[in-house]
């Protein structure tokens, strides 16, 4: 009599287990698999993109955003040189506009997402600097800006020296960084005297002061245009998530961060 109770109480066992797996194996086959996208933006956008992450993984939760971020132009040569990018935002029109001439960009895709204002900023408390043209007074040793030639913020700071007749002038003070982040750590760490940086930058800092903000006919419109590369391999994914870029919640986050609709 035990053994045919022991008997029955492992044939109960078993065919728990037996449906717990079927269970789990349904579960499994069913769920929405895993998509990753990746996504090479313009560095000055680092700390909205990482809230809007957040926010697009609570309502596409099988879906990692991994972000490469950078300069605009350090960008645009990996994508020619055929890094694996779903989705490219850049600082300029100019880097997207090559990219586009190649055929590099999935028709239809292309949208111009915000726009910026380019500043001129000083460490926190420093006097003695007031407007652009206070760049020339000899106590200004060191003026931090980005390469003009892969940093759109450097490209926009080049522009606005040049309008005021500075730029030639100045160009033995100037200190070049690989991006716009690095121009503003010069400045917070005192190794430049004063920088040109974007509006949003100082919003990530306590330790810097903007003293002058450039007005728009001195420099291209800083658009920050987005698209999905020809070459994704999650185009569908990536399309939703460039259409969750251009909706409210991440425009919200965007002008939170300091950022302007690229339409106003």
């Amino acid at each position: 009599m035990r053994l045919k109770i022991i008997q029955a109480s492992l044939a109960v066992v078993l065919a728990a287990l037996l449906a717990a797996s079927a269970g789990f194996a349904r579960l499994r086959y069913t769920q929405e698999p895993q998509q990753e996208l990746t996504v090479s933006a313009a560095i000055s956008l680092k700390d909205a993109l990482d809230k809007v992450a957040q926010l697009y993984r609570a309502e596409r939760p099988n879906t990692v955003t991994h972000f490469n971020l950078g300069a605009s132009g350090t960008l645009q040569r990996q994508i020619e040189q055929g890094a694996p990018v779903d989705i490219f935002i850049s600082a300029s029109e100019d880097q997207m506009n090559s990219l586009e001439s190649e055929g590099l960009l999935l028709a239809g895709t292309r949208k111009d997402l915000v726009k910026n204002a380019v500043v001129l900023i000083v460490p926190k408390g420093k006097t003695g600097i007031a407007s652009f043209q206070d760049l020339a007074r000899p106590e200004v040793k060191v003026i931090a800006i980005g390469e003009p030639q892969t940093v759109p913020a450097g490209k926009y700071a080049q522009e606005v020296l040049t309008h005021y007749h500075l730029y030639e002038s100045l160009k033995p003070k100037l200190v070049h960084g690989n991006d716009v982040r690095q121009v503003l750590t010069y400045v917070i760490t005192g190794n430049a005297d004063a920088g040109i940086v974007y509006a949003t930058d100082v919003m990530t800092t306590q330790k810097v002061t903007i003293v002058a903000t450039a007005p728009e006919d001195s420099h291209s419109p800083v658009i920050y245009p987005v698209a999905v590369l020809k070459s994704s391999k999650e185009a569908d994914e990536a399309k939703r998530f460039l259409d969750f870029l251009n909706g409210k919640k991440a425009k919200d986050v965007f002008e939170q961060y300091g950022f302007k609709p690229a339409g106003k």
